[in-house]
């Protein structure tokens, strides 16, 4: 490998220097858990039957839509200007045998009517490959991850 090689296989400085944030959720009853972050952030987490919260896999969806939007957000804002309304509407049954979401869909539900329709074809294009390219989320869905577990006892 040469150095070149290496040099732009390397994370870049400034994202070393910033501070990791750690993630985490605390029990709070039975199937019920707080997500937590290093940022002060909070998101209630627990089965379909508790009122008031998120499943782990209503989170995964919002993750993907959430990554998504914000994936898009610069070249829409750039056509549309920063005060443009979306929506992504995110949806996928699970598969309960095999306890996973075998297909994920997303509808970004947006306002083109003030392009014409060449330009609106083009911005269209512009998103899905800013949202191919960037949405870490989908892209880490689409290729897989390794999960690690490690169990730590007092």
């Amino acid at each position: 490998m040469t150095i070149d090689q290496q040099t732009a296989q390397a994370p870049a400085a400034d994202a070393m220097d910033k501070p990791h944030t750690e993630l985490w959720v605390e029990r709070t009853g039975t199937r019920r858990y707080t997500g937590r972050s290093s940022r002060g952030a909070e998101v209630l987490v627990g089965s379909e039957d508790v009122e008031g919260v998120f499943t782990p896999g209503e989170l995964l969806k919002i993750a993907l839509a959430a990554c998504s939007g914000m994936s898009s957000d610069r070249p829409l804002s750039r056509r549309l200007g920063d005060d443009y309304d979306a929506t992504i509407r995110v949806s996928g049954p699970a598969d309960r045998d095999n306890e996973v979401y075998p297909v994920l869909d997303e509808v970004l539900e947006i306002d083109l009517s003030e392009l014409d329709e060449a330009a609106a074809e083009r911005l269209l294009i512009v998103v899905q490959r800013a949202i191919d390219s960037v949405c870490t989320v989908g892209r880490t869905l689409k290729a897989g991850a390794q999960v690690n577990v490690a169990i730590e006892t007092d």
